[in-house]
């Protein structure tokens, strides 16, 4: 069933190392940061684990869905192909393209430059406010060099061959699942102490949402009815892009050993596990900080202003080196994967023909360098934190799209091989396309500036489809 073989690519990735890559790729900055917006929009801490629970119930819902498409097409791109052998070649092409685009590019240039900065906590050197090179509004800061370095390191690293880049993988990952454990620990600390986490849910339901602008509340109002609904949509946004990036074990389906038990297994353990831990880190921060400093965190860095009361000082500097390990952890699994899904583009007649070759380590050497070279110009243009806030609509536009995949592949094709029926369909995968279509209507009503751009992005691609195909 494995097609490894045939294409040239090496059967390599074990479970263990497929859930590595799942758990990997999805643990990044996000954990560390996006709660104090969370709680700023919610207002309470009741509130801010339920975005949280939420959204790990849709991400293991999706993940579960995704286990019957990886079982029946465990072909390299995953995604990718799901969606050309369910809609047709024109969405797979839009997600590839949105893909190279912006999501995978743009993330990790992003996370490339959130190592950056935190090594400039420890290294002053290399802060974004040490500027090299200045031209009218733009310029290049100590922290874009780094960020480019560290993307071409990890590139070079991944263009030796998948067996070094799954170790890469699974060193960080564990070490990064040991440092959040390590973060949940101080919850008993904390617990001693009292005073946070009793001030925390004297009001634990109590929410209000807080609006900002320019980095200053321009106004505050109750959440009740309709508006509590409203205000968690939002505040998911944040929420859901520190746990997307799951679906990147699927683009090595092919280089996994027996792929359609083990990439539905790793999407199912790796999401679950990440989930846990996530939750874990939101209870150790209202168990350290009262909710006022959680909303206040200077940077919005919630992690760090939580170690900083525990230990002082050296707690700032201790978070600054654990994320420092998850952003090179997650980075190195983005880039590992990505590559895969522009490869089977290419050997579709979709993208570039050299990119649908291999290099001399059995791995898409040219797509690896292509993917580099764009993430490293996004660093520079300094564009990608707003690219990343305009895709998030059509990321969860594309994944509700996939999971729909299986109801359309169920009559397209209802005598295919399925090692791996969904979970609890056909009301799991219900209930995620579900909740993505409210959350994407609560982003275009309340979000507009960031969902719309990102539906245009995706559009965009549809005259490129069509040139490309006549010219090909």
């Amino acid at each position: 069933m494995n097609s490894a073989s045939n294409s040239g690519l090496k059967c390599e990735l074990g479970l263990f190392d497929s859930t590595m890559i799942v758990a990997g790729s999805m643990i990044g900055s996000g954990i560390f940061i996006v709660s104090a917006d969370i709680a700023r929009t919610v207002g309470c801490a009741g509130w801010l684990l339920m975005v949280w629970l939420i959204t790990g119930l849709i991400t293991v819902a999706a993940a579960a869905s995704y286990g019957e498409l990886a079982g029946m097409i465990p072909k390299t791109g995953g995604q990718y192909v799901y969606l050309r052998e369910a809609y047709g070649p024109l969405a797979g092409f839009l997600y590839g393209w949105t893909l190279f685009l912006v999501i995978q590019t743009g993330t990790i240039a992003a996370v490339a430059v959130a190592f950056a900065k935190y090594t400039g906590v420890l290294l002053p050197w290399f802060s974004e406010r040490h500027i090299l090179f200045v031209a009218g509004r733009f310029h290049i800061s100590a922290a874009q060099i780094l960020a480019i370095m560290i993307i071409a390191f990890l590139t070079a690293l991944n263009l030796r061959g998948l067996k070094l880049g799954k170790i890469v993988q699974n060193i960080f990952t564990v070490t990064k699942i040991a440092s959040l454990v390590g973060l949940a620990l101080l919850v008993f600390y904390a617990l001693r102490q009292g005073s946070a986490w009793t001030a925390n849910f004297q009001s634990a339901w109590q929410g209000f949402w807080r609006h900002m602008q320019d980095g200053q509340v321009v106004s505050t109002e109750p959440l009740l009815g309709l508006k509590l609904g409203a205000a968690v949509g939002v505040a998911m946004v944040g929420s859901l892009f520190s746990a997307t990036a799951w679906e990147n074990i699927t683009y090595t389906a092919s280089e996994v050993r027996r792929p359609e038990r083990n990439v539905a297994l790793a999407l199912v353990l790796g999401t679950s596990l990440v989930t846990l831990l996530y939750l874990l880190a939101n209870v150790t921060y209202l168990a350290v900080l009262p909710m006022e400093l959680i909303q206040k965190a200077p940077l919005d860095r919630v992690a760090t202003a939580a170690l900083s009361a525990v230990f002082g000082a050296p707690g700032g500097l201790l978070m600054a080196l654990l994320i420092m390990v998850s952003t090179f952890g997650c980075n190195n699994g983005l880039i590992l994967s990505g590559a895969r899904v522009y490869y089977a583009m290419a050997k579709d007649g979709l993208f570039f023909e050299r990119v649908g070759s291999l290099n001399k380590n059995a791995v898409p050497g040219a797509a690896l360098v292509l993917q580099g070279f764009w993430a490293g110009l996004l660093c520079l243009s300094g564009a990608y934190g707003d690219l990343l806030d305009y895709v998030i609509f059509a990321t969860l536009l594309f994944y509700s799209m996939t999971v729909a995949g299986i109801f359309v592949l169920r009559i397209k094709r209802p005598d295919a091989l399925r090692p791996y029926q969904a979970w609890g369909y056909p009301f799991v995968p219900a209930f995620y396309i579900l909740a993505c279509t409210a959350i994407c209507l609560d982003l275009l009503i309340f979000k507009p500036a960031y969902t719309w751009p990102g539906l245009g992005i995706v559009l965009l691609g549809i005259p490129v489809y069509f040139l490309r195909r006549r010219n090909s």
